[in-house]
């Protein structure tokens, strides 16, 4: 012990031996290699005091040092992976600060002021522009932090670092947010004075000379530090039933009707919580932690547990943290957020419901407990089924031997390198080369290739024609002849708002409507299934929804209330290989052991319990008997079925993990296509392969289902393209690489429409295979989410012998099986993502001949708005002021977008002739004759006009510039009509000088291929004319907004003005026309007889006379109908034009059914019009006031009516017999009353 402290000073070495007994063998080791001013990469368990380790050293050196200006404070460099690990960090570093400025102070030294600070994304602004104007000796930073200060003035105060800290090396080195973190190392490089020395810190890995190189770097050589002797743990396997296949009909949400293991679960987690101090449940879905929070809170009766994951904003966490630090939470529900290597204080026990999800898993879970040097982890893991519980068995089998994964870097991941390199350009001009070497010193790019690397350069620059997809946009500018690269305005924003690695899922924020904190986050589904007004729960607490807004759903605390529990949707990591030919192992050893030498094994080697023993043993019988061999790492088995339907199922049993499973199904679904025309379905997951056969008489015979090893990589790469998966990891690496970036920055993208945008791009690109973005999507499926090399070894074992294929055909599911169907998870999760290679031609097609059909006709040319045609045509073509470039790139950028423009046509858009010469010094422009007159060019198009129109270059352009591509002319002829309104054959063809037939096949081409569409869509054009799909959706969307505007509503006081003037109201206009007018307004409109002549008519007529209306009905040009009476002296009344009344009069309402009625209905039906007397004497006679009131009444029922209006002007208040309906008034004799 003296000896290694004799490396530090006296009140470090006096301070270090008043708190500890001695070192531990990581810190002793760790401190000499550290000294000796070696990079060095120190592995240790949880809890050996790895941290201290790492910078006693540092603070050794920077107490004794003087203090250096402010400017060149930042020495150490501190990169967590986890905020809650640097804030855990910036505490624990405290002790030793304040023990050595004691030791400091008794021995007469003055000691120096040491800073600490702390910089992540949760730092206030004003707090990060402290920090620059005063660096800390110390600054604590996380990945993504680092990258954000590396892109921005700030990174000014990194350049005194001399010694650079990476802890919990080991969880980020096989990960894309590694590659990232490696380029930033190499970036801080660039800029430090010196070059720091690189200190690791890692759990127990596997191979550990794998991590040291991804510390190092290509060229440095890192010393390991091996202290990794396993940790002491004390791990059970408890099963809480009796008979796992007997269980409650009471299911974890409290629902009827299914067998569940939870009920008798949580009892056994509120029983092990309360026997102890402190205890953390992991679990592996953030779902899964919310449910059994508050199912353990609502057994306890009390707020027993908290739940704690990444969708609880991190002051919550925070608090969470601190209330279990603290004793007033007894436990927490936990993702892999508690994972690293976090304090969590004093927990005594873990509990992981489910296997944890590999070895390492679950060596670093348990190991949270007992965090302390020299105490023991001890850990229960609880199964939820019988599959699980094989799984259990060797995961923790594997713990206590220590038998960890593999740990395997990404190689190369493009999409990283693209973001890098755009925000290592937004702030420095680099040579090419410079900067290749740069990037090549990070470890995962070390054989980085030049094609590689030129591409990603092509890709940033524009290269690719960005006509088909309108965000492929140059992000810096390579000048090809000085090799030198810089990013362009806006790159710098660009890179810092959308950095990292992390994929966006367009999750909705949760905030208190009080003060708008944040509370934490929602998967979109989740909230797209919620109201407002709804409570779910969110970190075991209940919220109540006041308002969801495009980016947040607000809430209010609901304390005590019921709600739904929050749901997301993720990735599960598939089974590493190793532990799945472990898992294989294991089960074929415990088969061939007698059942006493089995369960010894069990309780022993992997801690189960006497039920979990019981419940095994049985699962593993139960599938011996159902298929005669049960699934082991030499036997694989080939199940068959019907299910409940009928249809045949074939169940492919290996226990060696999705990463295996995944391809070989793909290559199933396309060998029994090829083969068969079967339209197979297969579902995989870490157990296996369940192919679902609908509508066939048999199942594929065995010799179909095994496939040759060098058949296999042409199988899955014909289905790779057309996969969910394949169009889920290309937008995410498309995002990634700053292709597809926010919109908003601050607000979330919705999913949907990141697919959507995802989806366009992938069209685009697949027209490239050397795009750079669609290669980086091939090489993350097929090596990092693929186990490929697995594969083959699986197939060349099957081959061999080695390993034997059973057949097997039973009545029903085995267990294994029902497992595997019951087991795997989300199949269409991403059926968003799906690029619809077999249904995206059908819907081109739709849409073409939809466009085509329908709209490219007559009826569009009446549809589409001229105003808009010309306002489409101004934006397209750059002629808005506000649209105009606002520096030399973006004056690039226009010639790119719109193509050839002469001197005039430049000078229009806004671009100076300055811009133009200095790009074609840069040699990104180029001037051509064309027609007969000068035209400027892009670079990138030269040798595109070169081969369609026959152009001559200029001489010194760069050599890729002179690749026409595939169909240079309708390449060109697709870019005109993204930038133009419908156009002719005539126009492209007299502005290159073409002939017309040459331009017409080529637009015929496009057209077939629903590139453009052809049609008739402008009134002032005669003949065919073509459109580009997203220019006739536009117009269309115009067009249609302009129609809109014309209904849309308007304030009260606009339709009081309005409708008078409508109606006429107060027009001077008289006579007998002016009457038909309005007789044409107003009818069907049904008003009281009392009124109609007196208020409406009158209102709408200058010096109306009733004469009028009685001359109109009598000649039979108006007709009046009755609509019912109102009262007993009036009814009202409708007015038809006689040539409309067929058509808008309606059938009576609820005609009188009397024998008086119907004796008036008779004879006005054979005899037509008639006096009252006739109609008197043909009905029977009697009462004249019974015949009226008869009469009347057929009238208000639309029955009758009159050849005068005179009878309804007697109607009102004057009326005879008021209290009954009203009757035609006998003034005179009933004869002369008219018909």
């Amino acid at each position: 012990m003296g000896q290694v402290l004799d490396l530090f000073s006296t009140p470090v070495r006096d301070w270090f031996r008043a708190s500890f007994a001695e070192p531990t063998a990581v810190q002793e080791r760790g401190w000499r290699e550290v000294a000796a001013g070696r990079h060095v990469l120190m592995a240790a368990p949880t809890g050996s005091g790895k941290t201290l380790a790492a910078f006693l050293w540092c603070l050794d050196r920077l107490a004794g040092e003087p203090m250096p200006p402010d400017a060149e404070r930042c020495r150490v460099l501190y990169v967590s992976p986890l905020k809650a690990l640097a804030h855990d960090v910036d505490r624990n570093l405290r002790s030793p600060l304040v023990g050595i400025r004691r030791q400091m102070e008794s021995q007469g030294l003055v000691p120096p002021e040491i800073a600490v600070a702390i910089r992540t994304g949760d730092t206030p602004a004003d707090a990060r522009r402290s920090m620059e104007r005063h660096p800390p000796d110390i600054l604590i930073t996380t990945p993504e932090s680092l990258f954000l200060i590396l892109t921005s003035a700030a990174r000014k105060i990194l350049a005194p670092v001399r010694w650079l800290i990476v802890d919990e090396i080991h969880s980020v080195a096989s990960t894309k947010r590694g590659s990232h973190l490696a380029l930033s190392l190499e970036r801080l490089c660039e800029l430090t004075k010196v070059e720091p020395q690189r200190i690791g810190l890692s759990a127990t890995q596997r191979p550990l000379e794998e991590v040291g190189r991804f510390l190092g770097g290509a060229d440095r050589q890192v010393s390991i530090v091996d202290a990794g002797r396993l940790k002491t743990m004390e791990v059970r396997v408890e099963v809480p039933v009796e008979d796992m296949t007997r269980l409650t009909d009471q299911d974890e949400d409290s629902a009827k009707g299914q067998n569940s293991i939870w009920p008798a679960i949580y009892p056994r987690l509120l029983q092990l919580i309360r026997q102890h101090r402190s205890t953390i449940v992991f679990v592996n879905s953030r779902r899964l932690s919310e449910r059994i929070a508050a199912r353990v809170n609502e057994l306890a009766e009390e707020e027993l547990v908290r739940a704690h994951h990444g969708s609880i904003a991190r002051e919550q966490r925070l608090v969470i943290e601190d209330e279990l630090k603290a004793g007033r939470l007894r436990g927490l529900v936990a993702t892999s957020t508690l994972e690293l290597g976090i304090d969590m204080g004093a927990v005594d026990l873990v509990l992981q419901i489910e296997a944890p999800p590999s070895v390492a898993a679950g060596i670093q879970r348990v190991g949270r407990a007992g965090h302390s040097v020299g105490e023991v982890s001890r850990g229960v893991v609880i199964p939820k089924f019988r599959g699980d519980l094989l799984e259990s068995a060797a995961v923790v089998e594997g713990m206590l031997n220590g038998r960890i994964e593999t740990t395997v870097v990404p190689r190369k991941p493009l999409d990283v390198l693209a973001q890098q390199i755009v925000a290592m350009c937004a702030l420095d001009e680099w040579e090419v080369e410079k900067l290749g070497r740069v990037v090549r010193r990070a470890y995962p790019y070390s054989d980085l290739g030049p094609r590689a690397f030129d591409s990603v350069l092509d890709m940033l620059s524009g290269r690719y024609p960005s006509d088909q997809f309108v965000e492929l946009r140059p992000r810096i500018v390579w000048d090809r002849v000085a090799g030198k690269v810089r990013g362009r305005a806006g790159a710098q924003r660009l890179a810092v708002t959308n950095a990292g690695t992390i994929p966006d899922r367009g999750l909705y924020s949760v905030n208190l409507a009080e003060d708008g904190r944040r509370v934490g986050e929602l998967d979109e589904e989740m909230v797209y299934e919620t109201r407002v007004g709804e409570a779910f729960v969110l970190g075991a607490s209940t919220w109540r929804i006041v308002d969801i807004t495009p980016s947040q759903v607000i809430v209010t605390p609901a304390p005590g209330e019921p709600g739904k529990i929050a749901f997301w949707k993720a990735d599960a990591p598939s089974r590493p290989v190793e532990l799945g030919a472990a898992l294989g192992k294991m089960t074929r050893e415990l088969r061939a052991m007698d059942r006493d030498a089995a369960a010894k094994r069990l309780r022993d080697g992997a801690g189960f319990d006497d039920l979990a023993i019981k419940n095994l043993l049985a699962y593993l019988d139960d599938q011996a008997a159902a298929t005669g061999t049960v699934p082991d790492d030499r036997n694989l088995v080939v199940e068959r079925f019907r299910d409940e339907v009928g249809d045949w199922r074939v169940c492919i049993h290996t226990p060696f993990g999705g990463r295996v499973h995944a391809p070989l199904a793909l290559a199933l679904e396309a060998r029994l296509q090829e083969r068969l025309g079967v339209d197979a379905r297969a579902l995989w997951t870490d157990d296996g392969i369940a192919l679902h056969l609908p509508e066939v008489e048999s199942p594929p015979a065995l010799d179909e289902l095994i496939l040759d090893p060098e058949e296999v990589q042409a199988l899955v790469s014909a289905q790779l393209p057309a996969s969910a998966l394949f169009a889920a990891r290309f937008r995410e690496n498309a995002a990634r690489s700053l292709l597809l970036p926010k919109r908003r920055p601050g607000q979330r993208t919705p999913l949907w429409q990141q697919r959507m945008r995802s989806a366009g791009l992938l069209q685009v690109a697949g027209q490239y295979p050397d795009f750079p973005i669609l290669a980086e999507t091939w090489r993350e499926v097929m090596s990092d989410h693929f186990d490929m090399p697995a594969l083959g070894a699986l197939l060349r074992a099957i081959r061999s012998r080695e390993i034997r294929v059973v057949a097997v055909d039973t009545e029903k599911a085995s267990p294994f099986a029902s497992s595997l169907l019951f087991s795997y998870v989300a199949e269409f999760m991403y059926e968003g993502d799906q690029p619809l290679a077999e249904r995206r031609a059908q819907a081109l097609t739709l849409d073409r001949d939809l466009l085509a059909e329908l709209l490219g006709s007559e009826d569009l040319r009446e549809l589409l708005d001229p105003d808009a045609i010309a306002a489409v045509e101004l934006e397209l073509q750059g002629l808005l002021p506000e649209r105009f470039p606002r520096d030399v790139d973006e004056a690039h950028d226009l010639l790119v977008r719109l193509g050839d423009l002469s001197d005039e046509e430049a000078l229009a858009r806004g671009v100076s002739a300055g811009w133009l010469h200095a790009l074609e010094k840069e040699r990104r422009a180029a001037t051509i004759r064309i027609a007969g007159e000068a035209r400027w060019i892009a670079a990138e198009d030269a040798g595109r006009y070169r081969e369609a129109i026959g152009a001559s270059l200029p001489i010194g352009l760069p050599e890729i510039f002179l690749d026409p591509g595939a169909d240079p002319l309708e390449s060109l002829l697709r870019r005109h009509a993204r930038t133009h309104v419908p156009f002719v054959t005539s126009d492209p063809a007299q502005r290159w000088a073409l002939p017309g037939p040459a331009v017409e096949a080529a637009l015929a081409r496009l057209a077939s291929k629903g590139d453009v569409l052809a049609g008739e869509f402008r009134k002032a054009a005669e003949g065919r004319e073509y459109c580009h799909p997203e220019v006739l959706r536009t117009l269309r969307r115009r067009s249609l907004a302009a129609l809109r505007r014309e209904v849309e509503s308007v304030p009260p006081d606009a339709v009081a003005r309005f409708l008078p003037a409508w109606q006429g109201i107060g027009v001077r206009a008289g006579g007998m026309d002016r009457l038909l007018e309005v007789v044409f307004q107003l009818q069907g409109l049904a008003l009281p007889a009392t009124v109609i002549e007196r208020d409406v008519i009158a209102s709408r007529i200058g010096s109306y006379a009733p004469r009028l209306l009685d001359e109109l009905v009598s000649m039979g040009e108006v007709v009046w109908v009755g609509r019912g009476s109102l009262g007993a002296s009036d009814g009202r009344v409708a007015l038809y034009l006689r040539g409309d009344a067929p058509r808008l009069v309606t059938a009576p309402v609820d005609p009188p059914q009397s024998d008086l009625h119907g004796r008036i209905r008779a004879h006005l039906k054979d005899r037509g019009a008639s006096f009252f007397r006739d109609l008197y004497n043909s009905c029977g006679g009697g009462d004249e006031d019974v015949m009226l009131d008869a009469l009347w009444d057929l009238v208000w029922s639309g029955e009758v009516t009159n050849d005068t209006f005179a009878p309804l002007r007697l109607l009102g208040p004057a009326s005879r017999r008021p209290t009954r309906k009203p009757r035609l008034p006998r003034l005179i004799q009933p004869r002369a009353t008219g018909r």
